[in-house]
């Protein structure tokens, strides 16, 4: 943007106006100047399981942590992801929200979980049985992402839709997976619940639950 040499950041100047995320303060050929920074964040929207299965399944991420150490699945809530994580204007949440407010799926349906899966050789997840009401949920929020907040990367997902709840991925190394597998192989866990709608989820220290859409 300029040359070094002749830039002077301020970064006192920017401490002193309490600003200094959404401003860098410089001078230019002695001619003190400052530039506006949009922040970016990250956003995902997901279905958040509802209780009592929320706390069966974190319960069980918190014993991975406990027993193994691993703390990756802990930085969010139980969930299955709708749409990948993506980043957006912070200054503009509001223009995020008041867009998703006008997508329209107004239909509830019954989501079954039953036992453990795996994509090998790093996630161990909670099963999420097949269901059509979800699959066409997950199809119209994509297109309508596309088409309203011009956002692709779920689209571009060539794995596909594999709805899921992750309890152990990215922290899971592959000597521990083969491990944990013949146990989650044979571990047991039972669920349904009925749901309608989504959340929009903003990634602070953990990913937090920013607005619930029903």
């Amino acid at each position: 943007m300029f040359g070094k040499n002749n830039i002077i950041w301020l970064n006192t100047e920017a401490q002193r106006h309490g600003d200094t995320e959404n401003y860098i303060y410089f001078v230019k050929n002695s001619v003190p100047l400052c530039l506006r920074v949009e922040k970016m964040r990250k956003y995902f929207i997901a279905i958040i399981i509802p209780e009592p299965l929320f706390q069966e399944i974190e319960n069980i991420k918190q014993e991975l942590f406990s027993k193994h150490h691993l703390k990756g699945a802990l930085r969010s809530p139980a969930h299955i992801t709708l749409h990948r994580p993506f980043e957006w204007k912070e200054e503009k949440e509001n223009v995020l929200i008041e867009k998703l407010k006008t997508f329209e799926f107004k239909k509830q349906f019954s989501l079954d979980i039953n036992g453990f899966s795996f994509f090998e050789p790093r996630v161990i997840f909670a099963n999420v049985l097949p269901n059509e009401t979800l699959n066409e949920l997950h199809t119209q929020l994509t297109n309508f992402a596309k088409r309203e907040l011009k956002l692709f990367n779920e689209a571009e997902d060539l794995r596909g839709f594999h709805p899921h709840i992750t309890v152990a991925f990215r922290d899971l190394k592959k000597p521990k997976f083969y491990e944990l597998q013949k146990d989650f192989s044979e571990r047991k866990l039972k669920g349904a619940f009925s749901y309608s709608g989504f959340s929009l989820l903003r990634l602070e220290e953990k990913w937090e639950e920013v607005l619930s859409f029903k």
